[in-house]
C-alpha cells in the first residue's frame, strides 16, 4: 500500500509539473487558482486511469498502470478541458502526450532499473 501511495504522489507531481511549466511558458502566471483550474482535468484523467488499470496492485509497472495512467490523463484531461470551456489545440495534445508519457512512464522505467 505504501508503494501505491508513493506512485500516486509521483504521478500527481508529474501532472502538476506539466501544468506549472505549461502555464509559465505561456506567461499565465502561477496563481493557485490558475494552476488548479488547469490541473483538475488532467488529475481527474489520472485518477480514472488508475481506477481503470487498478494501478494500486502494481503501481510501478509500465503496463498496465503506467500506460493506462498516461493515456487516460491525456485523453480524459483534454475531453474535460473541452467540456469545461478550456481550449485544446493539436500542438497542445502532442506536447501533453510527449511530456506526460516521458514523465509518467519515465519514473516507472527508472524504478524498474534501480530495483533490479
Amino acid at each position: 500500500m505504501r508503494s501505491a501511495r508513493l506512485a500516486a504522489l509521483l504521478d500527481a507531481c508529474c501532472v502538476l509539473l506539466f501544468v506549472v511549466i505549461g502555464r509559465a511558458s505561456h506567461t499565465q502566471g502561477e496563481t493557485l487558482t490558475g494552476i488548479a483550474s488547469t490541473a483538475w482535468p488532467f488529475l481527474a484523467g489520472l485518477a480514472a486511469g488508475w481506477a481503470a488499470s487498478r494501478a494500486w496492485r502494481r503501481p510501478a509497472a509500465l503496463r498496465p498502470a503506467g500506460v493506462c495512467a498516461w493515456l487516460a490523463t491525456v485523453a480524459l484531461g483534454m475531453a474535460l478541458r473541452v467540456v469545461s470551456g478550456q481550449g485544446t489545440a493539436v500542438a497542445f495534445v502532442a506536447v501533453a502526450l510527449a511530456f506526460l508519457g516521458l514523465f509518467l512512464l519515465g519514473w516507472r522505467a527508472v524504478w524498474k532499473l534501480v530495483s533490479r
